[in-house]
């Protein structure tokens, strides 16, 4: 080859590093395994996640925001990877499916759940009092036992009054706490976990659990519990502006997609569409998921999808990254990876100052906020409707999922000559 091809060549794939790993070894850790044998489909992508969050979220005391879907907890997932991403400040507040709090709390209360098999016979385990999660079985009376300590503990003085999930939280994980030590067990669960470390979590759907359940439940004999959804919205938005406007990054790392996603990714609506506050949206976006994009759903939603709603900053949508795996998969080596690459952060102990965060951001909204239509500094026609109007749209983002031949995209073919180039 000559020394004008060869340049040419290099200057062709400047941008991108030559795939040439190494061997994987018996010692091999498994930060360096990401990064050195995870190069291409969704290795790469993990590989990707696992450096955005290493190298650009968590520098210079940037805020991180997790969202939880699927069934982590039960799986063990709270133990194994969330406790110590929490207690290494890593992550600074959460947003939960109400299903992962209550499953939490078998652990808390030192309960037994066992790794068995998807293959039985659901007939004889509901005969037999076995409950079954995929391939993670448990004893009917760990459900029972649970609901009795939650209806307990929230029959309390402290709870019988309105209050935003993240409150919630914090005093029901102050009672798992004091379980915890009683029983003479620590790290167990999420909620004493985020008690002790300040972390707040909100859950986007209060009813959507057996917590829920059981707070509907004392409804009825008098208690005047009631979650304070208003707060949360409010108190999420709130976090994200207090980052903003002390001049950190704000990033979300999302497990799964479904409601935490969008009450996550919301905040920054909330703060530029109602507030009327300027703002321009999440800084990075990092989710896992094995939802699709194009049927619709909010958990296949792409980052770019989301710069159109203003939640992700446009200036900031190269740097996203979604990686199509199983978070039982990813969460491991997501959490080896950044507590190898990454020292432990200072707690910022957000739920501290829950108040005076969202103060500030009530403050702000009503010197200059309104009721009538928002005034809005993005780019927008004026009319109501957009007919008659010419529009150039973005070019198609590529589907960068698992990089078989049989789901291979337009643009990769393109690329290969096999199609005409594709226009937007």
């Amino acid at each position: 080859m000559s020394k004008s091809s060869a340049h040419k060549i290099s200057k062709k794939f400047a941008a991108y590093p030559r795939l040439n790993p190494f061997g994987v070894g018996k010692d091999i850790t498994a930060a360096d395994l990401i990064d050195q044998s995870m190069l291409a489909y969704n290795g790469g992508r993990l590989r990707e996640a696992a450096q955005l969050l290493a190298k650009k979220m968590l520098p210079d005391d940037g805020f991180i925001g997790m969202s939880l879907t699927g069934a982590l907890t039960p799986a063990g997932l709270g133990k194994s990877c969330l406790i110590p991403l929490m207690k290494g400040g890593y992550v600074d507040w959460i947003i939960s499916t109400g299903a992962n709090l209550y499953h939490d709390l078998h652990f808390g209360l030192d309960m037994r759940l066992h790794s068995g098999t998807p293959f039985l016979d659901d007939v004889e385990l509901h005969e037999e009092g076995v409950i079954r999660i995929y391939d993670v079985l448990f004893d009917y009376n760990v459900l029972l036992d649970t609901d009795a300590f939650v209806r307990e503990v929230i029959q309390g003085p402290e709870f019988q009054r309105p209050m935003g999930t993240d409150e919630f939280h914090y005093l029901l994980g102050k009672y798992v706490a004091a379980r915890q030590k009683k029983l003479g067990i620590k790290d167990s669960s999420v909620l004493a976990t985020a008690y002790e470390c300040g972390i707040p979590i909100f859950t986007s759907s209060p009813g959507d659990s057996s917590i829920g359940m059981n707070v509907a439940a004392m409804a009825l004999r008098g208690s005047k519990l009631m979650p304070d959804v208003n707060r949360d919205v409010n108190q999420t938005a709130g976090i994200v502006y207090h980052a903003k406007s002390t001049g950190h990054t704000s990033s979300v790392f999302i497990l799964g997609g479904g409601s935490p996603k969008n009450f996550m990714l919301q905040t920054e609506p909330q703060i530029q569409e109602v507030m009327g506050i300027k703002e321009k949206g999440h800084d990075y976006f990092l989710q896992v998921t094995d939802a699709r994009p194009d049927t619709g759903g909010l958990s296949g939603a792409t980052p770019a999808e989301a710069v159109s709603w203003g939640k992700v900053d446009p200036d900031k949508l190269p740097d996203s990254v979604v990686c199509y795996t199983d978070t039982t998969i990813a969460l491991p080596l997501l959490t080896a990876y950044v507590t190898a690459r990454v020292k432990p952060r200072k707690l910022k102990r957000l739920y501290d100052c829950r108040d005076a965060i969202l103060d500030t951001v009530k403050s702000k909204y009503l010197a200059i906020g309104t009721v009538t239509k928002v005034t809005t500094s993005r780019k927008i026609s004026k009319r109501g409707s957009s007919v008659g109007l010419k529009k150039k749209l973005p070019a198609r983002q590529p589907d960068r999922r698992r990089g078989g031949s049989t789901g291979a995209t337009g643009q990769v073919a393109a690329s290969y000559g096999q199609l005409t180039p594709l226009r937007p």
